[in-house]
């Protein structure tokens, strides 16, 4: 009798997980079969500080190859699911089509940017979703300081040294805390006109930083931000953004060159193609992380509506912290279904958050403690060392070289502007040049609604500054709260 196929469609925290648990169990007993348009896992938490100029990219990311023994890795992005064929049809990076048989078939496939129907956003703004956007806002930023430093003009000047971040949440209140302090270290090399500092603000039409934490937690968050010289507005957005700046919603215009849009996510369209019941987008679940009436169907992560146990009638929201958890349970109970195991019910409380605001301060409540400063810095780090599923050493020997070394700050150049658009249904991906796809950046971007001429790897729309072979313009830049603070894995 032939072995049984398992397929998971995502290798974010729910699908890395599934598939690293699914291997330990059946142990070779199962064909896992891992689909995914990278060849690795993205710690997400991490992001900012490569944003920053503190790690190097690939220290946030987790070969899947190297750590997911007996899984199969195939790179592309699923195009279409057939569920009464029960296959996966898929577009590989180069435009190759295939498709993959399955017995049992995970979702996973995480969310991609939250957009408003806000004027000149999609064209004029960038996303924090993968390593593309945040190794475009290194250069950017960097860029914007250097060109700063040699204005003539001091409005100029100040216009390149102000940068908003549209979203109070997790990614944006962490970009806005490590931004600041990129920003100040770069001026001491390149001084700007006398009087005169980076800026950075911080959006939201919340009434506070962080409002979906305890506020004690948005207390410290909010002191340490206000007294690095974030400038702090709260039940504040953007009413219409341009290549010169902002109109805000209280009628003022902020000169810029870069808008950071951190305002939330949403899922991935492809749960919707399966024309399944849905739960604002997200494919609905039992307990057991399995699609009603379909028994070879689960889904987990920002792709599910998880009933949340411990608050029944709601479900459990878009965090890493319950996808990395749910993508565990997920693959003991598809593992169950065929006779290995025991299935089980999701069920999850929180042991608490922490928020990195770079240097030595951060906000955590570990086990409902409320800590600040130091000791609250010294947890965090803590944590997401043990969160990640790899390169810790690695990491800590970046974090211990920023302590007593300065940053590099130099572009690159490697991520051009048109390349990592807002409006993207693939954000881990960057758009390649001169060469349209056809197969699942197309289809998922139709699902959503996004035109054709900014869909990744197709040519840039007019209205979207540095298209191939031009000059790049100092275009503006603009939370994904999903994909914050993992628990760690087990040893």
């Amino acid at each position: 009798m032939s072995r049984p196929r398992i397929v998971i469609v995502g290798a974010g925290f729910a699908g890395y997980r599934a598939a690293r648990t699914l291997s330990r169990i059946t142990r070779r007993h199962a064909d896992i079969t891992l689909l995914n348009p990278t060849d690795y896992f993205l710690y997400l938490p991490l992001l900012p500080q490569v944003a920053a100029g503190i790690l190097e990219p690939r220290r946030v990311t987790v070969s899947l190859s190297g750590t997911l023994r007996h899984v199969r890795l195939v790179l592309g992005e699923a195009d279409t699911i057939d569920l009464d064929g029960h296959t996966v049809h898929y577009t590989g990076p180069e435009g190759d089509v295939g498709s993959l048989p399955f017995d049992r078939l995970i979702l996973a496939a995480g969310s991609v940017n939250k957009l408003l129907p806000i004027p000149g956003v999609a064209e004029h703004a960038h996303g924090f979703r993968g390593l593309p956007e945040a190794l475009y806002l290194r250069d950017h930023v960097t860029r914007q300081v250097e060109l700063a430093a040699t204005a003539d003009d001091p409005k100029s000047c100040a216009a390149r040294c102000t940068f908003v971040v549209v979203g109070a949440g997790y990614t944006g209140t962490e970009v806005a805390a490590q931004g600041q302090l990129f920003t100040d270290s770069q001026v001491r090399k390149h001084p700007l006109r006398t009087g005169m500092r980076p800026r950075w603000l911080l959006l939201d039409i919340a009434d506070r930083v962080l409002p979906e934490l305890d506020e004690r937690l948005s207390r410290t968050a909010d002191r340490v931000l206000r007294q690095r010289g974030v400038d702090v507005r709260m039940g504040t957005s953007v009413k219409e953004a341009t290549h010169n700046g902002v109109v805000l919603s209280d009628g003022s215009f902020v000169d810029t060159r870069t808008l950071v849009w951190c305002v939330g996510v949403r899922p991935d369209p492809l749960a919707e193609s399966l024309e399944l019941p849905m739960e604002k987008g997200r494919l609905l679940v039992d307990p057991h992380l399995q699609v009603p009436g379909r028994p070879e169907l689960f889904a987990a992560g920002d792709a599910a509506a998880v009933p949340d146990l411990e608050k029944p009638g709601e479900y459990t929201p878009m965090t890493a912290q319950h996808a990395w958890r749910q993508g565990r349970t997920v693959g003991q109970n598809v593992a169950a279904s065929l006779g290995m195991g025991e299935r089980r019910a999701y069920r999850h409380r929180d042991m608490g958050f922490v928020v990195d605001l770079g240097g030595v301060k951060a906000a955590a409540n570990p086990l409902g403690i409320p800590l600040s400063g130091v000791a609250a810095g010294a947890v965090t780090r803590g944590y997401h060392l043990a969160a990640m599923p790899g390169n810790r050493v690695r990491v800590a020997a970046d974090w211990l070289l920023d302590a007593v070394l300065p940053r590099q700050a130099v572009q690159l150049g490697l991520v051009r502007s048109w390349s990592v658009p807002l409006d993207t249904a693939s954000p881990e991906l960057a758009r390649v040049p001169g060469r349209s796809e056809t197969g699942a950046q197309d289809k998922k971007a139709e699902q959503a609604g996004v035109p054709a001429g900014n869909q990744p790897g197709g040519e840039p729309a007019e209205n979207q500054a540095d298209g191939p072979g031009g000059t790049e313009q100092p275009d503006p830049v603009q939370d994904p709260d999903a994909a914050k603070h993992p628990e760690p894995p087990a040893p």
